[in-house]
């Protein structure tokens, strides 16, 4: 039942070429720094991520993405990285943009044994009727587009068909964390880090506060240990070392 790993390059050491992986964070909140780091040096390649954003010019997912490590992402937001808007519109980056809202009902059905559902976001626009750009050619016209999705109708309103997301392995990062792998977030910081680590087959916990079974109330415990399969204590320092992509004080 300990699942605590000696060190980040150990919990992410057999993440193999091609992998997918969920990501939690929101910007660069709550995103697991350190385990994205170890995961860079690890060298693994062709990675599809799925995350609400991915990272920033030099910060986060953007660590891989500037590497060439990502091939495929599927996510709901992708500004404030430069690098990715080029490897998109070259044609060495997929894109699937998925509405925020559906992204993490995707990756929480997922983690819950739930393969499909019916939502109304999207009804109406290329969401649902296809032609969104997956993939460009180096010439920059469009080379793969999204495929048309089912349409029912429900108490008169048309809703979507959306498929449930998993994944290889997740990453995740929380505030507290006990041996056993169980959860707790802080404040903003939880954001899509409980659905990506319900999505993950394997899924791989950095915790800024590890603490001893029993010591967490049962009742406080955002994702239980059976979603979680291997936990990275980090140092003082590696806790502390949070960013924001924007700072704005007061003049």
């Amino acid at each position: 039942m300990d699942k605590v790993r000696a060190s980040a390059a150990e919990a992410v050491a057999d993440i193999p070429d091609g992998a997918s992986l969920a990501v939690g964070g929101f910007g660069l909140s709550g995103i697991p720094d350190v385990l994205i780091q170890a995961l860079h040096a690890q060298g693994a390649r062709g990675l599809e991520v799925v995350s609400n954003n991915c990272g920033v010019d030099g910060r986060g997912l953007g660590v891989l993405l500037a590497a060439g490590r990502i091939a495929r992402v599927t996510g709901s937001y992708v500004g404030e990285n430069k690098e990715f808007a080029r490897q998109y519109l070259s044609g060495e980056l997929e894109v699937e943009l998925v509405p925020q809202g559906t992204l993490a009902e995707r990756l929480r059905a997922g983690g819950a044994g739930i393969p499909a559902f019916y939502t109304p976001a999207g009804v109406g626009t290329q969401v649902a009727n296809g032609g969104l750009p997956w993939r460009h050619a180096p010439d920059g016209s469009v080379a793969v587009t999204s495929p048309p999705k089912e349409i029912r109708t429900f108490q008169g309103r048309p809703h979507v068909l959306e498929h449930g997301i998993t994944t290889d392995f997740a990453l995740v990062r929380a505030w507290r964390g006990d041996r056993h792998g169980n959860l707790v977030f802080r404040r903003s910081a939880a954001n899509f880090n409980p659905l990506a680590a319900m999505a993950g087959r394997i899924t791989v916990a950095e915790v800024e506060e590890l603490v001893e079974p029993g010591e967490l109330r049962p009742d406080e415990v955002h994702v239980p240990g059976v979603f979680v399969q291997r936990v990275v204590e980090l140092t003082v320092r590696q806790a502390a070392d949070k960013h924001v992509e924007k700072r704005t004080v007061r003049a």
